[in-house]
């Protein structure tokens, strides 16, 4: 195994949460694993991007130019990093904020409302989750037991009481893949 993912957004989108509980996730599970965040000048609403890199064997590189799954959390996003996704690999749009559709035709894209479903569970700010739910699911990347662990890590004592709501987003973004399966 040797997943390269880049998470994209803008700032308070969630998108550094998103990289380090798959790393945390990744680690749990025994694998090698680099994060490597990148925030714009703005930080809140400017451009956000992490690199993971999920791997049997050493990481080499945390810089990712060739990127087994893209998750594009907004249009600029999309428009930067599709590109980035190897042929057969997986494209996540959240559907939400991006009314384009993927370009290519030699990758997996899922189309995942996340911020509309976050809004149906109650938060808005759980739509990373939704969208790394479909994500583990679609992949096997991680165990979602690790990736449950990770989030009580990343998440930390001061916001515990938001696991809960992580957590039936994660669930929510898995059901999503489960459904699209089964067409």
């Amino acid at each position: 195994m040797n997943e390269k993912i880049i998470f994209a957004g803008f700032g308070g989108q969630g998108i550094m949460s998103m990289g380090l509980i798959m790393s945390y996730a990744g680690m749990m599970d025994g694998k090698n694993v680099s994060w490597l965040p990148s925030y714009g000048p703005e930080m809140r609403g400017g451009t956000a991007n992490c690199h993971v890199t999920i791997s049997d064997e050493p990481v080499g590189s945390p810089i990712i130019n060739e990127a087994t799954v893209v998750v594009a959390m907004n249009r600029p996003s999309l428009e930067k990093y599709e590109k980035y996704v190897v042929p057969g690999g997986k494209l996540f749009i959240n559907t939400s904020l991006i009314k384009e559709k993927a370009k290519r035709k030699d990758i997996e894209v899922y189309e995942i409302a996340a911020n509309d479903i976050a809004n149906e569970l109650g938060n808005l700010k759980i739509a990373n989750m939704v969208i790394l739910g479909a994500l583990i699911k679609a992949t096997n990347i991680t165990k979602i037991e690790s990736t449950l662990k990770a989030l009580v890590e990343v998440l930390g004592p001061s916001k515990e009481h938001l696991v809960s709501i992580n957590e039936k987003a994660l669930e929510k973004g898995a059901e999503l893949i489960d459904a699209l399966s089964k067409k």
